[in-house]
């Protein structure tokens, strides 16, 4: 009957690895893009027969879409360094709150309770 009371907790060996998160760099290399169209549109001499903002148009899709391209690139770089990098760790579950603190007292921090403007409000 002992051991129902406090199984034995199951260990596993997990992987524990610090990946970059995609988007931002898929971003930032799109925003890249277009600065640098609006540097090729705006800040070098062009030719008359064309509109600046045209030319900024152009330029910003195939910049923007290159930009994208190097960050996601980057990205890759980024996360395959960090498969090189990565830690093994033996977890275990950990007993439930109950279990662990039998005579701890519930978490009220939540609560609803009136403030001092007898308004309904949470506590702080």
């Amino acid at each position: 009957m002992a051991s129902d009371d406090h199984p034995t907790p199951e260990r596993r060996e997990i992987t524990v690895r610090r990946a970059p998160k995609y988007v931002p760099f898929l971003i930032l290399g799109g925003i890249v893009g277009i600065a640098a169209a609006a540097v090729i549109a705006y800040a070098l001499p062009g030719d008359a027969s064309y509109d600046r903002g045209a030319v900024f148009g152009f330029f910003m899709v195939l910049c923007g879409a290159g930009g994208v391209i190097l960050g996601a690139l980057a990205a890759l770089v980024l996360d395959r360094l960090s498969v090189k990098r990565a830690q093994h760790a033996v977890v275990e579950a950990a007993p439930e709150a109950e279990q662990a603190l039998p005579d701890a007292e519930p978490d009220t921090s939540r609560e609803r309770t009136r403030d001092d403007g007898g308004e309904p409000g949470l506590r702080s």
